[in-house]
């Protein structure tokens, strides 16, 4: 299966990020998984890369042309297959198309709108592929406490807390991956 990291490209990150990113991707390639994911070197993004590399599975980057440009992100130079978009539109949805699964790494800005799009788009029916959270070092404890609040606000129905899955547990998020089946909820469920 072809799995879709999203996380940082940034290095100024606890190193327990990156390593454990690292190490976990390394078990997703033992395992016959690939890797999708924004072909930078750096962060999270280069730890899955790196962990990918080790465990001898496929990498698929993509990046946009810009990028190359301004110097904005330097590419891992590993991949099997590195895919250039126009734009950050084409990048993020070139990902989406590729991947079987999601899985959200720590991350900034950027990793929550990729997380966010494609939860929204689960949501709307447009896919139906897992989405795991890594939740390392409790990262996205308060993310997910803000999801519960518009829950209880009237924001978003109670059923979307069943289309993806949080866990600090490897072994759970990777049952979860392979073993996610296709929601029993409807669009009118999710939406109404």
């Amino acid at each position: 299966m072809k799995i879709c990291i999203f996380g940082a490209a940034s290095n100024r990150i606890d190193k327990v990020y990156i390593e454990s990113v690292e190490s976990f991707s390394k078990e997703l390639a033992q395992r016959g998984h690939s890797l999708v994911f924004g072909a930078g070197k750096d962060g999270v993004m280069g730890a899955a890369a790196r962990g990918f590399t080790e465990g001898k599975g496929k990498l698929y980057g993509v990046i946009p042309k810009f990028f190359n440009d301004f110097d904005i992100e330097v590419k891992y130079d590993k991949c099997t297959e590195l895919i250039f978009t126009e734009n950050m539109r084409e990048r993020k949805a070139k990902m989406e198309e590729l991947a079987d699964a999601f899985l959200i790494a720590p991350g900034g800005i950027g990793t929550f709108e990729e997380f966010f799009e494609v939860l929204t788009l689960k949501q709307l029916g447009r896919h139906s592929k897992p989405i795991a959270v890594y939740n390392v070092n409790g990262y996205y404890d308060e993310m997910y406490t803000m999801l519960d609040m518009t829950i209880k606000q009237g924001f978003l129905n109670e059923e979307c807390r069943d289309i993806f899955f949080m866990s600090d547990d490897r072994e759970k998020l990777v049952y979860y991956l392979e073993n996610e089946h296709d929601t029993p909820y409807t669009i009118y469920d999710l939406k109404k």
